[in-house]
């Protein structure tokens, strides 16, 4: 059997090819990822690529657009409705265990976009002004006084800890940022409580 012959397409290979490109563009990053490598993990084509995706640009937008539906996993504690306002506005601030912290992903593209993808930029504006609104959300669930401050002053907070986290490949820059997000919280809720 050629390894033409091995390569997979038909059912699936659509799933394949996001999955491989998703793991490979937030481990690797988007522009070290080559098309080759991705056609090879997801066991395709060159050709079976091109027939789910135009371009590797188009695969970027969709796994930018797919995080964007399910959140990043640190943005996802947002969601957890057995934790109080507070606990989830906090929650955001864990960092797991890992070999290599990459962080956002949205930030990450980006950096490596610098401008030059207009709609992997537009993608990452409206993910983040979103994140934004529900930070808003919940601070306002949580009783803050001024929601909107609080809100935007937990995302800077996660974004700047999250980037240099990912910088230093040390994940203490969230620890820090947790504990700074405690004081945030307790402040602005402190005359509703």
């Amino acid at each position: 059997m050629t390894e033409q012959t091995a390569r997979r397409g038909g059912r699936g290979a659509r799933e394949r090819l996001a999955s491989t490109a998703a793991k490979l563009f937030y481990r690797n990053g988007i522009n070290a990822t080559g098309v080759e490598t991705i056609i090879e993990q997801a066991n395709v084509s060159k050709r079976t690529l091109y027939q789910h995706f135009s371009s590797k640009a188009e695969l970027v937008e969709n796994y930018l657009r797919a995080l964007d539906e399910t959140g990043t996993p640190m943005e996802r504690p947002l969601d957890r409705v057995e934790l109080s306002p507070r606990e989830r506005l906090l929650a955001i601030f864990e960092a797991p265990p890992m070999d290599r912290f990459r962080g956002c992903p949205f930030h990450n593209a980006a950096v490596e976009s610098a401008g030059s993808w207009v709609n992997v930029d537009a993608l990452v504006r409206a993910h983040k002004r979103r994140f934004g609104e529900r930070l808003v959300a919940v601070a306002q669930e949580a009783g803050a006084e001024d929601p909107y401050t609080l809100g935007n002053q937990l995302l800077v907070l996660f974004e700047g800890a999250t980037a240099l986290a990912t910088s230093l490949n040390d994940t203490a820059a969230v620890v820090h940022a947790r504990s700074a997000a405690a004081q945030l919280i307790d402040a602005a809720t402190r005359k509703r409580r």
